[in-house]
């Protein structure tokens, strides 16, 4: 019998998905769960947008064009530009969903055993694609403690040896919720530029950041030929499934060379596309809401940890995720614990465990992050599910840690 790749047996799982089969079952046996283990927001698609995308008339869905539909692009222009970065149609090259842009960018800007810095706790799915990409994920590691901020400068330069190539970070941070401030950006800055590297920033969240308004690397002067932002509209406008991202930066070679790998896939989702473009269209009023929607889910979510005994948590500056220190040893086995054997007025609760999310071996056994996508009558219930659950674990450890 032939034998499958090295590749695909060793290329890392989603923490997201792998504890699916026993939330199945869970599901199978009666129990309602809680989904705070993904991404997956329960607000409305835009719904304008929609109403729009409907009305649409077309015959063929044929391909785009491989760096995606020309209007589409230009209207992208003009959202960079509501925050002050102004770009041509040529600096943005669409891809299937921010995931296929991080592809694309360790393609182009990094050969196989090359060096990428990232703090850590990160999007898990880094690794993933750094091992399809053949480089090697170098993590810096950032702290529950301070609310996970950036580590120091001292601490990227550290990790710089003669195979880095890049630094990747994402503010605000999934999975932790961390805003990178405009001081921690410059010092990033500069070590980009004086060690030559490329910095990508996954900008995904963006339009989430509750207490002040962040800077994007595009906005940050002599990182033109530095600078790479991976966008997506999947947690913008709550449309995960349209699957439409976006690369952007001013780097002609970068530019060129994720070109040549977008021809080859032939072209993003057309449908998609269109419905994007219907998505930028008097989207204001629908993200100022979708905002304080998330702030007040996150508000929720950060008094009920507060609540419960030995739980250690910080408040969140943006994004819909924060991680949690909890009073147990092992956060896997606490995760599948609660769908397999807990349930609290017919219901449980999935979170993702804390390991996934680092590199380094050992890290994050304690902790899980939350996302609160659920609006907040659910989230409350959820609460009320993991709180009674933590009173009957068998794995609760004794000391309580504290909440910040």
């Amino acid at each position: 019998m032939p034998s499958v790749s090295h590749r695909s047996e060793t290329v890392p799982l989603s923490p997201f998905r792998k504890l699916i089969p026993y939330a199945d079952k869970a599901k199978a046996a009666g129990r309602h769960v809680y989904h705070l283990n993904i991404g997956q927001p329960d607000i409305k698609t835009h719904p304008r947008a929609v109403s729009r995308f409907r009305e649409l008339d077309w015959d063929v869905l044929e391909y785009s064009p491989s760096n995606g539909i020309a209007s589409y692009r230009k209207a992208l222009t003009g959202y960079y530009a509501r925050f002050g970065v102004t770009l041509s149609e040529d600096n943005i090259m669409v891809t299937t969903g921010g995931s296929e842009a991080i592809l694309f960018f360790m393609l182009a800007c990094l050969d196989p055993g090359d060096e990428i810095i990232v703090p850590e706790p990160f999007y898990a799915n880094y690794n993933g694609y750094a091992h399809i990409a053949d480089v090697r994920v170098v993590a810096i590691t950032s702290h529950i403690e301070d609310g996970f901020s950036l580590p120091s400068p001292e601490a990227f330069a550290n990790k710089i040896t003669r195979r880095t190539r890049a630094i990747i970070i994402t503010s605000p941070n999934n999975p932790t919720g961390a805003c990178y401030s405009d001081e921690e950006m410059d010092s990033l800055a500069a070590i980009v530029k004086e060690n030559d590297l490329f910095l990508c920033a996954d900008e995904v969240y963006r339009e989430f950041a509750y207490e002040t308004e962040l800077r994007s690397v595009l906005q940050i002067p002599g990182l033109e030929e530095h600078a790479i932002v991976i966008d997506s509209v999947s947690k913008r406008y709550s449309a995960t499934g349209a699957r439409v991202g976006a690369l952007v930066c001013r780097n002609p070679d970068i530019l060129a060379g994720v070109d040549r790998f977008a021809k080859l896939r032939l072209s993003p989702p057309g449908l998609g596309q269109m419905l994007s473009e219907c998505m930028l269209q008097d989207d204001a009023a629908y993200l100022a809401g979708v905002k304080d929607d998330y702030r007040a889910r996150r508000d929720t979510v950060y008094r009920r940890l507060q609540e419960m005994p030995g739980v250690f948590s910080y408040r969140p500056g943006g994004a819909f995720y924060c991680f949690a220190r909890f009073p147990i040893a092992d956060s896997e086995d606490f995760c599948r614990w609660l769908l397999e054997d807990f349930e609290h007025d017919g219901a449980t609760v999935m979170l993702a465990p804390g390991p996934g999310f680092y590199a380094t071996p050992g890290l994050g056994k304690s902790e899980c992050r939350i996302a609160y996508v659920l609006n907040v009558d659910d989230l409350e219930k959820a609460m009320d599910c993991l709180a009674a659950a933590l009173r009957v674990y068998p794995g609760r450890l004794v000391e309580k840690v504290g909440v910040l």
